[in-house]
């Protein structure tokens, strides 16, 4: 799986305006939404905030990958934001999140949402790669670095 396969560049989101988990759960939220309006972005944000209660999503290094599963979705879907300045995500680490991978997938698809973190953990452990992400301002410079970096495995 590659992840311009379940990312468009219209779902990207160089300056995220949140302030908190919750703000940054519905921008991000809104980003899928706005490709896709058949999905409830109410329902779809209660689906984040249900997954975070299990345990923060945020994994160091200032990167999280929300997500969740939802009924009516028929294949994985993506969004990406960035946090210039950062934002309390209750990181493992303890540091503000600044890079954020949203993945919702079929609620019948634990195989394809899995694949969809593996990939998106692997990209992510690349401190270069995380370092352009963080200075690309924007859409087309974000899109244009996930897909070279997605190009490589």
């Amino acid at each position: 799986m590659k992840i311009l396969d379940i990312l468009v560049s219209e779902a990207i989101v160089p300056e995220m305006r949140a302030t908190s988990k919750d703000e940054a759960l519905d921008e991000l939220a809104s980003a899928v939404v706005g490709l896709r309006p058949d999905i409830d972005r109410a329902r779809l944000v209660d689906v984040l905030r249900d997954r975070e209660e299990l345990g923060s999503t945020a994994i160091g290094e200032g990167i999280a990958i929300p997500h969740g599963k939802l009924s009516g979705v028929q294949e994985v879907l993506a969004a990406f934001g960035r946090s210039p300045s950062g934002i309390d995500f209750d990181s493992l680490d303890g540091g503000p999140t600044h890079l954020f991978f949203l993945l919702v997938a079929p609620e019948d698809s634990a195989g394809l949402h899995l694949k969809a973190l593996a990939r998106v953990s692997r990209l992510l452990k690349d401190a270069e790669f995380r370092q352009r992400l963080l200075a690309g301002t924007s859409r087309d410079e974000l899109y244009a670095a996930i897909k070279s970096e997605d190009e490589k495995y």
